[in-house]
């Protein structure tokens, strides 16, 4: 079983109200005890209202449950959007209501991409980041889609600034920031884009086929 299917059979049982002994949950999931204990640390951390401690037992408090949810890349975008958008309001309680709802959503986005150690530290980008990307959206989706060349002004991590011109393949989510994959014309050979870190992006007339070496399908990270 995935630890992520684990976390949500744990809060389906704790969700009855009830006390509940790590020892029964363990032997109902068939693990450890100790692995009991860090899943309960973990959803603690991830903002689920766990209450109870080793030897007692643990329950849930009172809280609004959602069954759950499968979302389309669209919908997410859109609910990290929002979220975005209400993290940078004033309201301080508004504020931290969006960061524990992102957090919660980071815990039970699919891990496989990224080493299980580091998949409860999805979020480590400010929200203005994502902001930031979710302009430059539609354009890539569109050129991705239609297969368009699109040129970049792109400023690195190291604050360098420079112009591309790429085969947009792909767009991928990494807790709150968003990749583009491509094809780049300036290197010749593939490169990972962060979304927040374009500056201007222009779609060009020009179109591009699939060719040996430079698709998707060639890329290795």
């Amino acid at each position: 079983m995935r630890r992520t299917d684990r976390l949500f059979d744990i809060i389906r049982i704790l969700g009855d109200g009830k006390l509940h002994r790590a020892q029964d949950i363990a032997e109902r999931l068939n693990v450890s005890v100790r692995t009991i204990y860090r899943d309960m640390e973990t959803l603690a951390a991830s903002g689920v209202p766990v209450q109870g401690e080793r030897g007692v037992g643990y329950t849930v408090a009172d809280q609004i449950a959602l069954p759950p949810l499968n979302l389309t890349p669209a919908e997410l975008e859109a609910l990290n959007l929002g979220m975005a958008i209400v993290a940078e309001a004033a309201d301080a309680e508004l504020r931290a209501a969006a960061e524990s709802l992102a957090e919660k959503i980071d815990a039970v986005l699919p891990t496989q991409t990224i080493a299980e150690g580091d998949a409860w530290k999805f979020a480590v980008y400010p929200f203005a980041d994502t902001a930031r990307g979710l302009a430059h959206m539609a354009p890539l989706r569109s050129a991705i889609a239609s297969r368009q060349k699109l040129r970049l002004s792109y400023r690195g991590t190291d604050g360098a600034l420079t112009e591309r011109i790429i085969r947009p393949l792909q767009m991928e989510y990494w807790g709150r920031v968003w990749t583009v994959t491509g094809w780049c014309e300036l290197r010749a050979d593939f490169r990972v884009f962060r979304l927040d870190l374009i500056e201007v992006l222009v779609p060009l007339p020009e179109l591009f086929t699939d060719e040996p070496g430079k698709r998707l399908s060639d890329f290795r990270p």
